[in-house]
């Protein structure tokens, strides 16, 4: 008899939860905010006190992956300089190009640009611009060169949706390019 009763309270739950179902909230889901497509990064670094710019670019047509990028110039400056950096960033594999910097500019707290030399006495970094949080961008900013030397600038655009700290460490790259760096 209790093995009946055990069996019957089983059964009316499997039956009960079978009738049960999921009900749609009527919310949609919110994609993903994705990374952007980049395919030309540009730094023109203007020389302080002088009108004298450099340009160094980077361009790979279909973004990261795929084909080897096309162009991706070495950085080459004066020992002991200060310039004036800034960067500009597009999306040429659409007709009109996207200009993403205007992106990033909108977009400014949720992105952060990380300039890190290496070794890290060839060129120091100072941000020149900030978000609506007073975090920084790194859209525009001073560089400033050590001593003669070969090395690396690592330039990284990190994209930082509703996580941005004025840290590099969360969110995900939307650049990440190592230029030779010659200080010379």
């Amino acid at each position: 008899m209790k093995m009946n009763r055990k069996l019957n309270w089983m059964l009316l739950a499997a039956m009960t939860m079978a009738f049960v179902q999921c009900k749609d909230s009527g919310d949609d889901v919110e994609p993903d905010d994705e990374n952007e497509l980049i395919t030309s990064v540009t730094l023109k670094f203007t020389e302080q006190g002088t009108s004298s710019v450099s340009t160094f670019s980077y361009k790979d047509a279909d973004g990261d992956g795929g084909n080897a990028p096309t162009k991706f110039d070495t950085i080459s400056l004066k020992p002991n300089t200060t310039y004036t950096l800034a960067i500009e960033l597009l999306d040429e594999s659409k007709s009109p190009v996207d200009d993403i910097t205007k992106e990033v500019e909108e977009e400014s707290d949720e992105h952060l640009f990380v300039y890190t030399p290496s070794p890290a006495a060839l060129l120091t970094y100072t941000y020149g611009d900030k978000d609506k949080n007073n975090y920084p961008i790194g859209l525009t900013g001073s560089a400033k060169t050590g001593a003669a030397g070969n090395g690396t600038l690592k330039v990284q655009l990190r994209h930082q949706p509703g996580a941005k700290n004025g840290t590099p460490t969360p969110g995900s790259d939307d650049v990440n390019l190592d230029f030779q760096l010659k200080v010379k």
